[in-house]
């Protein structure tokens, strides 16, 4: 019988190990379970999350509209695609 405990389900690693793993993958521990608000995004999005929000309420208000702006652009070019 091939593969380690972990992947026979015999054994769940701890928090510890868990955030190794993550961190190996360059990962968030939602991501690497597939749960929670951020388990589709990688580590370095997830940081760039947490970097804007640590930005002044202007700043946060420039890049919003920016985001928005390429957003509807992406879609109105594939809506006339």
């Amino acid at each position: 019988m091939g593969g380690g405990k972990y992947e026979r389900g015999d054994a769940i690693p701890s928090i510890e190990v868990s955030k190794k793993i993550a961190d190996a993958f360059e990962v968030s521990l939602d991501y690497l379970v597939g749960e929670g608000v951020n388990a589709s995004f990688d580590k370095k999005t997830v940081q760039r999350l947490q970097d804007i929000l640590n930005l002044d309420k202007e700043t946060q208000s420039v890049l919003f509209r920016l985001i928005d702006t390429m957003i509807r652009d992406t879609k109105a070019k594939k809506a006339y695609s």
